[in-house]
């Protein structure tokens, strides 16, 4: 199986990208095939919201903005399933994520939202501080991977206080995938 993970903190040692480096370890130890990005180390432009938010994205599912975009967007196409990792800032997913995410949701209107059907996805939400929010941030990204197609394996909330746990947690999930 083919998994693509999608870390969408600017903190590449920190404790969400510790989640999805965890949950890879397990991945590749069950002999996936895995392949890390960090979202905030390429090139994602805000949707310039064309033709009054409906133009190329809609007519052909492809954006007219030049940057990493269709590329993230072509290794999901390739991937069996999706692990995506974002922190919580201020009880929401990250401005990289959101910006990602809305891309991704107004080009797939062009497939009918069918594209990533056969695919598996995993969200998962990290509040490292006060561990607020998490809950919230979870079911906004969870409403993003399912308005686009994909279907839940697991939903994750992790913070300083539940990492001990959550941590093997994850890997075991990466093996059991």
């Amino acid at each position: 199986m083919k998994i693509l993970s999608i870390q969408s903190s600017p903190n590449t040692d920190g404790l969400t990208a510790e989640t999805a480096k965890r949950f890879i370890k397990g991945a590749e130890a069950s002999g996936h095939e895995t392949k890390l990005i960090n979202l905030n180390e390429r090139v994602i432009k805000k949707c310039k919201a064309c033709d009054s938010g409906w133009g190329q994205c809609r007519k052909e599912g492809t954006c007219i903005l030049k940057d990493d975009f269709q590329e993230i967007t072509d290794m999901i196409l390739e991937s069996d399933a999706l692990l995506f990792t974002t922190p919580v800032y201020w009880w929401d997913i990250s401005e990289s994520a959101k910006t990602f995410l809305d891309r991704l949701r107004r080009c797939e209107t062009h497939f009918g939202f069918k594209r990533f059907n056969n695919k598996v996805s995993i969200g998962i939400a990290v509040a490292g501080g006060s561990g607020n929010g998490a809950a919230r941030a979870l079911y906004l990204l969870e409403e993003y991977l399912k308005r686009i197609g994909f279907k839940a394996y697991d939903l994750v909330t992790i913070t300083q206080a539940s990492k001990g746990h959550k941590l093997p947690m994850l890997e075991e999930a990466g093996k059991r995938l």
